[in-house]
């Protein structure tokens, strides 16, 4: 049986970067990998699965608790 693989998952019903501080997300700062984008700030981060470590930096930062790791 093959091994799950964890990721970090945004859930972008609970993502309000507006919250954030001047808009910019904090758990893109903080992702290791680089693996959150946001094209600017107020918008929303977008993940790359692929890649990630499920470390859970993103997870700490983000003040919204829209991110969390789950097994793929």
């Amino acid at each position: 049986m093959p091994m799950a693989i964890k990721t970090a998952l945004l859930d972008f019903n609970k993502c309000h970067p507006e919250r954030c501080p001047e808009g910019v997300c904090p758990a893109v700062a903080l992702c290791p990998s680089k693996l959150l984008r946001q094209e600017a700030p107020f918008s929303i981060p977008m993940p790359e699965p692929f890649g990630c470590r499920a470390c859970g930096e993103c997870v700490r930062a983000c003040l919204e608790r829209a991110i969390s790791i789950v097994s793929m």
